[in-house]
């Protein structure tokens, strides 16, 4: 796997934001509250939960104009009892969230879905909810609809078998069709499991909590997709435990200085992958997040992010060609820091060495 691949890895993210047009609000003029929720309550999606926490990796086919990647990575970590979340960027312009949670919806528990962020600088959020559910084995599959126009309008289709995850996502195009067709497909392999094993344990993750009650929420909108905060009804501000880490690099005296108009690529994984002089190419298998930026841009902030030990890199592309090659520059040592839970950290790391 090439250096070049990981740098295309999250430019997918954007692909997964659906574009949701109006309708007449949805009405529910016989709200209740939702009863309390227990382990006996059934949950439609629930056992998801118990399946998505991990880090994956995979290709993606897209019919967009961003075109098919051979990798996209998303490492899922609960943050609650009954919510899983993945934080992606790809650069200061480009991220996305993703989440899974239990929520009331009018008459029954289930699992919503959030899926948003930045695309070229434009925010885009949209929620679904779980109206489908096959879990008996040995494919387990999960479908999640517009909360307002349904499954015609917007669907996204989850199907895990063994260590196997499937992602579809369909749009009928701003309602010019007649019902949603495929936007894109990841087909991921679970990774590592180890990454989110402390929050695992810390929720006694999965159990069956409310996390939001969607009784009312998109009552009086046409549609179930935010452009703005305004509105939003759980914004990623919102969201429980996750912290928020600031890494920049230096370049060694002795290296040549960079050329701006090339790119850096800083990677984060959860396990070092320097052993004295060569690469643990196991633990390529933990990277968690990434980011590219122009070579005089020499920091950057990961929002969002789980709590935990982290190990960061830094790879200057010296000749612009997306892999590792003669005359690029790296970083050569486990630079490590520790985010803590709702917190925030800094570290920097030095670019020290230039390939032969």
């Amino acid at each position: 796997m090439s250096f070049g691949q990981k740098t295309m890895i999250l430019c997918t993210a954007a692909v997964l934001c659906l574009i949701i047009s109006c309708k007449e609000p949805k009405t529910n003029n016989n709200i209740t509250p939702p009863p309390g929720i227990t382990d006996t309550n059934t949950v439609k999606g629930y056992s998801l939960l118990s399946k998505i926490s991990g880090i994956w990796d995979g290709p993606v086919t897209s019919t967009t104009g961003l075109g098919s990647y051979p990798e996209w990575i998303v490492d899922f970590r609960p943050i609650s009892g009954g919510q899983v979340s993945a934080k992606n960027e790809l650069d200061t312009l480009n991220d996305i969230f993703m989440s899974f949670f239990i929520v009331f919806d009018s008459t029954e528990y289930k699992l919503a879905f959030r899926n948003g962020g930045s695309f070229a600088g434009m925010k885009r959020v949209s929620y679904m909810l779980c109206d489908s559910v096959s879990d008996s084995g040995p494919q387990f599959f999960y479908r999640f609809v517009d909360c307002v126009k349904g499954g015609k309008r917007a669907r996204t289709e989850v199907t895990f078998k063994n260590d196997s995850l499937i992602i579809r996502s369909f749009t009928n195009k701003n309602n010019s069709l007649p019902d949603a067709v495929l936007h894109m497909e990841w087909r991921a392999g679970l990774q590592d499991t180890t990454s989110c094993q402390a929050a695992k344990t810390a929720f006694n993750y999965p159990h069956k909590m409310m996390v939001k009650d969607f009784t009312s929420t998109f009552n009086q909108v046409t549609e179930s997709i935010y452009y703005t905060t305004n509105g939003d009804p759980y914004p990623e501000a919102s969201q429980p435990y996750l912290g928020q880490s600031t890494l920049s690099y230096t370049v060694a005296p002795t290296l040549p200085a960079l050329d701006p108009n090339k790119t850096v690529l800083l990677f984060i994984t959860t396990q070092p992958m320097i052993s004295g002089a060569t690469i643990n190419y196991a633990s390529l298998k933990t990277r968690s997040r990434y980011v590219i930026l122009a070579a005089n841009d020499q920091s950057f902030t990961f929002n969002y992010m789980h709590p935990g030990t982290y190990y960061m890199y830094a790879f200057y592309d010296a000749d612009g060609n997306r892999t590792l090659s003669s005359g690029d520059y790296v970083s050569t040592t486990n630079t490590s820091f520790t985010l803590p839970a709702s917190g925030t950290t800094s570290q920097t790391t030095q670019i020290n060495f230039q390939i032969p």
